[in-house]
């Protein structure tokens, strides 16, 4: 009787699909986020405002792929406040964009001013995304290198320490993600095993950078003329108060000596010393006018400070336009863009 046994053949296909179908396991199970990511970009329609967005950050193929796989919105209404609700607000300033529930969102500030300000903001929170589809165990390795890079920037670049400053309340974790998006699009210089991980995203990291620099000098630049003027102004302020009290001692002794040169003559005592007189009226005249040219000194100085005082105020009104630029809380209900 014949037996019913598989061809060799046929149990090598088995074998082959077995080993094929194991292998695709893996493969799903290893790239499973960016299989998520891949599908997730891929069915999104990014509106125009954010396919410019996407355009000036020229990010690479990995970076590109995360960053749709967002469903980044660009948002200039009140729905951005709705947006981010969520968010920790603790950092100072406004908030201009947040990665929350995997989704980007971006509030569009469309001042002249700070240009490419949402771009960075896009950048940081791109580096939230990827930081996020970290694993555990890598995420916790690079937390402990962006941290050691942070001990060592920091002793010698006291901004880094100040711009860090407002997450030092946060987990050592959380603080290294909130690092790892600071350093990736505003620091300029950085070590290679860095920049290499950040060329995972970005095709031209400095060009992120030298968007940051530019606004942010705006924002420098304006603080720098204010603490000038302010400096200038209270030296100056001091100078004349000190000024006007010893003018005002010299006036009054000028009253007092002019008074009594006044009386004297009243009583004719220089009917005999005609010069004496005369030495006297001269150098009260001299006074006189040595007094007026102080007056003017004064008031000159005294303009001087109000001018500076209006200079301050018009720096002012700009810091303050720029910031209700910048403060969602100002946006209007209407113009939701289109997701």
């Amino acid at each position: 009787m014949a037996k019913n046994t598989r061809s060799p053949l046929k149990r090598g296909l088995w074998i082959v699909f077995f080993l094929l179908l194991i292998g695709a396991v893996v493969f799903a199970a290893t790239y499973r986020q960016e299989i998520k990511d891949h599908f997730s970009a891929a069915g999104f329609e990014p509106s125009q405002r954010v396919t410019e967005v996407l355009s000036s950050l020229r990010l690479s193929e990995a970076g590109e792929r995360v960053f749709l796989a967002t469903h980044p919105t660009v948002d200039g209404s009140q729905n951005f406040n709705e947006q981010c609700a969520e968010v920790d607000h603790s950092e100072e300033g406004h908030v201009l964009g947040c990665f929350t529930h995997d989704r980007i969102h971006l509030y569009d500030v469309t001042d002249d001013r700070v240009t490419g300000i949402v771009e960075v903001t896009a950048a940081h929170e791109l580096l939230h995304a990827t930081f996020a589809r970290l694993g555990e165990g890598d995420r916790a390795a690079l937390s402990a290198k962006l941290r050691q890079e942070y001990d060592r920037m920091s002793a010698t670049d006291p901004d880094l320490k100040e711009r860090m400053s407002v997450y030092e309340h946060l987990s050592d974790t959380a603080f290294a993600n909130e690092l790892h998006s600071v350093l990736g699009t505003e620091v300029r210089e950085l070590p290679g095993w860095l920049e290499r991980h950040y060329e995972q995203w970005f095709r031209d990291r400095r060009s992120i950078v030298d968007a940051f620099a530019s606004y942010h000098a705006v924002f420098v630049d304006l603080q720098n003329q204010a603490d000038s003027i302010r400096s200038e102004m209270k030296a100056l302020r001091a100078d004349v108060e000190a000024r006007k009290v010893a003018y005002g001692d010299a006036v009054d002794q000028f009253n007092a000596d002019a008074a009594d040169f006044g009386a004297r003559n009243e009583r004719f005592e220089f009917s005999a010393a005609p010069d004496e007189f005369e030495r006297i009226r001269a150098e009260l005249e001299w006074r006189r006018g040595d007094l007026e040219v102080t007056l003017t000194g004064l008031q000159a100085d005294i303009d001087r400070y109000n001018a500076l005082r209006d200079q301050l105020t018009a720096l002012s009104e700009v810091s303050s336009d720029l910031d209700q630029q910048l403060n969602s809380d100002l946006a209007p209900v209407t113009t939701r863009p289109t997701e």
